[in-house]
C-alpha cells in the first residue's frame, strides 16, 4: 500500500498493510540531527512517513527586531527560546478597532504554495493533510490574549460574535482552498485544553467555540475530504461534543493529560480514527529507546486492532525530543504494526500503563 491508501483505509475503519505513520510538527532541530539541513518535505520522504502536514503561507508585514515580526492580521509575535514563534499583541480590543480591521486575502497566490509543492511531489502517494484553524485560537491572538477572550465571552458576546464570523470567512475559504488544490485531508488545529481539562467551561465551549468546528467538519466533509481535530490536554468533559460533530479523528490524545489511548478506543474508537499517541512531554525527551519500544508496543496494542489509528507523537517532534527516540519509535512501529497483529502483543500490552510512572 501507499501511505496514502494506508491513510484512508484506517479512517475507514480498516486495516490497511501496517499502522501508517505521521507527524503534525518536525521541529528543524529534528531535522538537523536525523538528516541535516533538508526539508520537513525531505525529512517525510526520508523516514517514509505515510502522511505529511501543511500549513498556509503567510507574509510578514512588520520586522520589528531579530526575533519580532507582524503578520498580515496585525497579530505581533516573538520568537522563544526554542526557536518557536508566539503571538505576544493582537490589533482588536473594541468593536471599532474590529471595524477597521481589514483581513487578508485568503485567495492569495501565494497563500497555497507550501501545499502546491507538497502535491508536486507526494500526491497521490503520501497522504497530504492540511491544518488550518476555526475561530477560537485566532480570536485571542487577536484579541492580544486568551484573558481578553474569555472576558469577552462574559462582558461582549458581539464582539466575540462579529470577531468570529471574521475569521471564519478567511479561514474556512483557505480550508476549501486547500480542498481543492490538492490536501487529502483537513485539519483545524486550534487547542482547546490543559492537561487538566478544558480551557474554558462546556458551556462556553458550546456557545462559543463548538459551532465552528462543526463547520469546519461538514465543509471538509462537502469537498469530499476527511476531518481530523487537533488539540491537545484532557477532553474528556467534551469529547461527547467533540465527536458528535461528525468529524473522523482526533489528534493526539495527549497521554500526559489522561487521554489513555485504550480507554479513548472503547469510548469513540468505532466512531472515529485516533491519531498519536507516544508521549512527547517526558517519554519521547528523557525515557530510555527500551522505554519507547514498550510504549509503542502498548500504543499499538490499544489502538490499533481493527484500524481506525494512526500512529504519531503525542504533540510533535518539538525541539526537547531526543532523535534517537524517535528513531525507535518509528523502528518499533515498523516491525510491530504490521497487520494482522500479533495476538501475544495484544495480549501482553493491552493492559499496560506505561505513563503512570510519569502522572503519578
Amino acid at each position: 500500500m501507499t501511505g496514502l491508501e494506508r491513510v484512508l483505509t484506517t479512517l475507514r475503519h480498516e486495516e490497511p498493510d501496517q499502522v501508517p505513520l505521521f507527524e503534525l510538527i518536525i521541529n528543524e532541530p529534528i531535522i538537523k540531527a536525523l538528516h541535516g539541513n533538508v526539508t520537513a518535505l525531505d525529512f517525510v520522504e526520508l523516514e517514509g512517513l505515510d502522511a505529511c502536514c501543511i500549513f498556509e503561507n503567510f507574509r510578514v508585514t512588520k520586522q520589528v527586531d531579530s526575533k519580532t515580526f507582524v503578520d498580515e492580521w496585525g497579530i505581533t509575535w516573538r520568537m522563544g527560546d526554542a526557536g518557536i514563534h508566539y503571538p505576544v499583541g493582537g490589533p482588536i480590543r473594541t468593536q471599532a478597532d474590529l471595524d477597521r480591521l481589514r483581513p487578508p486575502d485568503p485567495d492569495a497566490d501565494y497563500r497555497l504554495d507550501n501545499l502546491r509543492q507538497a502535491v508536486k511531489r507526494f500526491g497521490g502517494e503520501k497522504a497530504i493533510f492540511f491544518l488550518g484553524h476555526e475561530t477560537f485560537e485566532f480570536s485571542h491572538y487577536l484579541l492580544g490574549g486568551m484573558d481578553r477572550l474569555f472576558l469577552a465571552y462574559i462582558e461582549d458576546p458581539e464582539l466575540v460574535d462579529r470577531l468570529s464570523e471574521v475569521i471564519w470567512a478567511y479561514k474556512g475559504k483557505v480550508l476549501a482552498n486547500a480542498a481543492a488544490a490538492g490536501a487529502d485531508v483537513l485539519m483545524t488545529g486550534d487547542d482547546v485544553a490543559y492537561r487538566s481539562g478544558p480551557i474554558m467551561s462546556p458551556e462556553h465551549f458550546r456557545r462559543y467555540v463548538l459551532p465552528y468546528l462543526k463547520k469546519a467538519v461538514d465543509l471538509s466533509h462537502s469537498a469530499g475530504k476527511p476531518f481530523i481535530k487537533h488539540t491537545d490536554g484532557n477532553l474528556w468533559p467534551i469529547l461527547d461534543d467533540l465527536v458528535g460533530t461528525g468529524l473522523d479523528g482526533l489528534d493526539p490524545l495527549e497521554p500526559m493529560a489522561h487521554m489513555d489511548i485504550g480507554e479513548v478506543k472503547r469510548a469513540v474508537g468505532d466512531r472515529i480514527t485516533l491519531v498519536g499517541n507516544v508521549d512527547c512531554a517526558e517519554l519521547l525527551p528523557r525515557g530510555t529507546e527500551e522505554e519507547v519500544v514498550e510504549a509503542v508496543k502498548e500504543t499499538i496494542a490499544k489502538a490499533s486492532p481493527g484500524g481506525g489509528h494512526i500512529l504519531a507523537s503525542s504533540n510533535s517532534l518539538h525541539p526537547a525530543v531526543n532523535p534517537a527516540n524517535y528513531r525507535a519509535m518509528v523502528r518499533t512501529a515498523r516491525e510491530f504494526g504490521r497487520y494482522p497483529l500479533d495476538g501475544d502483543l495484544l495480549d501482553t500490552y493491552r493492559s499496560k500503563r506505561y505513563m503512570d510512572r510519569y502522572l503519578s
